[in-house]
């Protein structure tokens, strides 16, 4: 009598561990594409955009925006002039850039000159072409999580000449940023600036200055998370009082 059974042989572990390995190196190629190409997460360490980002907040930059330069985009691998593909960025955009004085730290800050343009700061008003650019006082500064502010901070609407309109923070008229000389923005560069005027290093300052087209990055475009200053993403058990709930899956402007 004939047994039609058949029997089912182990898979030898090399074959197994090949074929593991092989999924892993695909899985991590495609997340390294997607960071690379795509969406890459970034945190806010520091207070240069209060009170548009806010220290613990977590959020997406969209990769293709503004096309993929050798400097923001391939780290310097291989490079080309300009940028491949994408659109041009807006005055008002807030972009990560690397900074060009090591082409590898990642900053964030707002777009303010684009090439051609002149921009100055005298007694604490942005200048942009020799126009004063019209801001309003707010009633209250905006809250800072659950951080008390400063007797001395003003929150302002700054309205860009392209109608952008965003907050900016300010804490006197003639800080040390305040009274600035005439700077103008060389092609293909771009010129940044804080949200927080008076605690930014940005192209006011020689650490940063213009920033070269082939450094950006990409556009902020949304907040995924957000922590009160001086929690940690891993004590879960404190993301109930921790999490700043309002704050999460809001876009970025």
């Amino acid at each position: 009598m004939t047994d039609n059974r058949q029997e089912t042989t182990a898979q030898p572990q090399e074959d197994w561990f090949k074929e593991t390995l092989r999924t892993v190196i695909i899985a991590m190629v495609i997340a390294l594409l997607i960071r690379t190409l795509a969406f890459e997460p970034f945190n806010i360490p520091s207070g240069s955009m209060i009170p548009t980002l806010q220290i613990g907040d977590f959020l997406f930059v969209s990769k293709f925006s503004y096309g993929y330069g050798s400097t923001g985009t391939f780290w310097n691998l291989f490079s080309f002039p300009g940028r491949l593909g994408g659109h041009e960025p807006q005055r008002g955009d807030v972009v990560v850039f690397k900074v060009p004085y090591d082409n590898s730290t990642d900053y964030i800050k707002r777009l303010i000159g684009l090439p051609g343009d002149t921009i100055q700061m005298r007694h604490g008003i942005l200048y942009l072409n020799g126009l004063p650019v019209e801001r309003d006082r707010l009633e209250a500064p905006l809250k800072d999580g659950n951080h008390p502010l400063p007797d001395n901070v003003s929150d302002y609407l700054e309205h860009l000449p392209n109608d952008v309109t965003h907050v900016i923070r300010k804490e006197g008229e003639d800080m040390p940023l305040d009274n600035t000389e005439v700077f103008t923005v060389p092609p293909h560069h771009y010129f940044f600036m804080g949200d927080n005027r008076d605690n930014s290093a940005d192209s006011r300052t020689t650490h940063v200055g213009y920033v070269p087209e082939s450094n950006l990055v990409g556009k902020a475009e949304f907040l995924f998370f957000s922590l009160d200053e001086g929690a940690h993403f891993w004590e879960v058990w404190k993301w109930p009082q921790d999490v700043r709930w309002n704050r999460l899956f809001t876009k970025i402007n």
